[in-house]
């Protein structure tokens, strides 16, 4: 066999043309026998011996190997009627195969065309009633918005706004979603709307200024018109009431609802009962929503809802509704290189991405990083892209702590959180994500001693580090940032240089969570850290402290110690 194997190689050798020849007819038999066991399949009848529906029971429907080569995996093993539904949608009758044969004709059409194809398909869940222009200054949909740059569907779109009670759904730029309950603006040519959709390709999503808008037909009535109002207090009627909150309307049978859904049309994000008269309009100078009153002095029963107060003439009560205030929302690159480079330096969990968000808000400019974090960009920090010494961006977040990387900066904004806080925090997003959670076994697990036992000494050292080789630092507690975020939001405004505009900063408190607040449902039910832990940290805390204070700074809060 050996001789024979040396023959061949010496054969070819000599006429390598022939085994190339060879070589290729191979292939080609091989692709033949591929292409046969896709499309070719023995039909066989349900209930017959050699059928699999036969094991499955009466009144299956058998799906032969001929729709598993040509149509799609999913559409082989959903059952006949079954369809992606969202909690807020009804079901009609359309059959699957309607959908495949869609599929099977479509090749040579065009993208604009493919879109309308996957319209009519969500006319259960939406109707498609347009290309509408729109712009960064004056947004055609003024509600909810998000962005992501490689995930967006329509679907994904029209449930957020659903979800969230909105009219209408709007796509714009392949990755972006606007919700509203107004659309104010004019149409658009449909050929405008010509842009894929960053997670479906089949679909269109906007274009460049141009929304691709939905109406959420079978949206809930209760969520559209009340789900979603937040309590923000009782305060005093602010002296030039009409300027402070323009539109109102008097309302004999008041209610919260009434109130809500009234400032909701008129698309402003303040609703403020006064007895009979419901007055709408945005947080502004005149009404700043920083003073709030004792609730009892609201405590006036409404004419509709007896269970309910509805403020008086003279204290109102104030509901956040789900409008957007898009005062603060236009965000840009620098358009001159920046003259220093800011850090926003925290320990990791302390809340920097939190703290970039609203900087951005607050100055209009986007934040950069030291780092590049993928589903950050997807999200909208579009700085995330940018090198960390380009001079585009306002600031650059940074985790690191060595002196080399610290006095690469000209000035600083040191951003501390509890440490208890920061390390679970960290925790959760190391094994569930941005604003996930980590499993039950990992905190009961090796991982979160040995998490806690590496990063808490770190916490410490990364203060020390930029208190030591920071050139001109700013403090700023996280909890301290939560409590007053108007105040801390000003201070750090200033260090970096751009004027505060304070209705800016008033629209930042009501946009304030973004889309990285990790929801507070899944709370452990238990306290992670055992007596040694909290030994070590404690002393951690200590030592922070006191460098804190040795350089005539406030101490770490006190919400610190109690352990």
């Amino acid at each position: 066999m050996a001789k024979l194997l040396l023959k061949l190689q010496r054969y070819f050798r000599r006429k390598p043309v022939r085994f190339f020849t060879l070589l290729a007819l191979y292939l080609a038999a091989g692709s033949l026998v591929f292409l046969h066991s896709g499309f070719s399949g023995e039909p066989t009848v349900p209930g017959s011996p050699r059928s699999p529906a036969a094991a499955e029971g009466p009144g299956l429907p058998y799906l032969g190997v001929m729709q598993l080569g040509r149509g799609s995996k999913a559409a082989a093993t959903m059952p006949a009627g079954a369809r992606r539904h969202g909690p807020w949608f009804k079901s009609t009758s359309k059959e699957p195969s309607e959908r495949g044969k869609s599929r099977d004709n479509g090749g040579a059409r065009s993208r604009a065309l493919r879109g309308r194809s996957g319209r009519e398909k969500e006319e259960d869940r939406a109707r498609y009633i347009g290309c509408y222009e729109d712009n960064t200054r004056q947004r055609t949909l003024r509600g909810m918005s998000f962005f992501d740059y490689k995930k967006m569907t329509v679907f994904r779109c029209q449930d957020n706004c659903a979800e969230r009670g909105y009219l209408y759904a709007g796509l714009e730029f392949g990755a972006e979603c606007y919700c509203g309950h107004k659309i104010q603006a004019s149409n658009a040519s449909e050929s405008e709307c010509n842009m894929e959709c960053k997670g479906e390709r089949s679909n269109t999503c906007g274009g460049i200024n141009r929304l691709s808008i939905y109406r959420l037909e079978l949206a809930q009535e209760s969520a559209r018109r009340y789900g979603s109002a937040i309590f923000r207090g009782c305060f005093r009627r602010p002296e030039n009431v009409s300027i402070a909150l323009p539109a109102s309307q008097l309302m004999l049978n008041m209610s919260v609802d009434k109130c809500v859904d009234f400032c909701t049309e008129k698309e402003f994000p303040l609703a403020a009962l006064a007895g009979t008269t419901c007055r709408c309009g945005f947080p502004s100078t005149l009404f700043p929503l920083h003073e709030r009153e004792d609730e009892q002095l609201c405590a006036h029963k409404c004419a509709a809802e007896e269970f309910e107060s509805c403020g008086s003439a003279e204290f109102l009560l104030v509901y956040q509704t789900q409008v957007q205030d898009n005062r603060c929302m236009d965000r840009r690159f620098l358009p001159s290189r920046a003259k220093q480079l800011v850090a926003l330096a925290s320990f990791p969990g302390a809340g920097n991405t939190w703290a970039r968000h609203l900087i951005e808000l607050a100055t209009g400019f986007y934040t950069g990083s030291y780092y590049f974090d993928g589903s950050l960009y997807n999200k909208g920090f579009k700085g995330e892209r940018d090198h960390w010494r380009s001079g585009r961006t306002i600031c650059i977040k940074t985790h690191e702590s060595g002196q080399k990387e610290i006095e690469s900066f000209d000035s600083a904004i040191l951003l501390i959180r509890n440490p208890y806080k920061a390390l679970m925090a960290e925790f959760n997003r190391k094994y569930g994500g941005h604003i996930g959670f980590a499993a039950h076994a990992h905190w009961k697990g090796k991982e979160w001693p040995e998490f806690v036992a590496n990063y808490a000494p770190w916490w410490a050292t990364h203060t020390l580090d930029w208190l030591r080789y920071g050139k001109k630092v700013l403090v700023v507690h996280f909890e301290d940032l939560k409590r007053d975020l108007f105040a801390q939001l000003q201070r750090m405004v200033a260090l970096l240089g751009v004027p505060a505009c304070e209705d800016r900063l008033l629209c930042v408190e009501g946009q304030k969570d973004g889309n990285f607040k990790r929801s507070g449902l899944r709370k452990l039910e238990y306290d992670p850290y055992t007596a040694e832990m909290r030994k070590v940290i404690s002393g951690y805390i200590r030592t922070v402290d006191a460098a804190l204070k040795l350089r005539n700074l406030s101490g770490v809060p006190e919400d610190y110690f109690p352990r």
